[in-house]
């Protein structure tokens, strides 16, 4: 049995976001002690593991707890798994686009000065202060 601080440091997960995880369902309560500290097992470590893991790789709460709603029902078919993969995949590439197309227009912008003026003059801050120098939107 694990105290919640321990299982902090097993996961890497502060305590404050394990009771949260715990308030929004994705923990199930754990048993207390006499004292009502929090005690949780090893299926309590794997599943906080599992919740951390996933919400490294980005997914929601709201996805999280699907995910574990199949993996608490074995039986099911694990397509709706890859469906929420998928989407999550998805929604990586988005980002990506975006953050590529930031780096861009980043890049575009650094390089119109070369920082040898006084800033009155200065390219950024003139970009920076008029979304119409923009190549693209952003």
């Amino acid at each position: 049995m694990f105290s919640i601080g321990e299982l902090s440091r097993r996961t890497k997960v502060k305590v404050p976001t394990i009771r949260y995880y715990e308030t929004v369902g994705l923990l199930t309560a754990p048993e207390r002690t006499e004292g009502n500290q929090r005690r949780y097992d090893q299926a309590g470590l794997q599943r906080l593991s599992f919740i951390r893991h996933a919400r490294d790789l980005g997914f929601s709460i709201e996805a999280i707890s699907s995910l574990i709603e199949l993996q608490d029902h074995p039986d099911r078919s694990c397509q709706a798994a890859t469906d929420i993969a998928a989407a999550q995949l998805s929604d990586v590439r988005a980002k990506i686009r975006r953050l590529r197309a930031l780096e861009k227009e980043l890049l575009r912008i650094t390089k119109g000065c070369d920082g040898e003026g006084v800033s009155e003059d200065c390219y950024v801050l003139t970009s920076l202060a008029d979304h119409e120098l923009c190549e693209r939107e952003h």
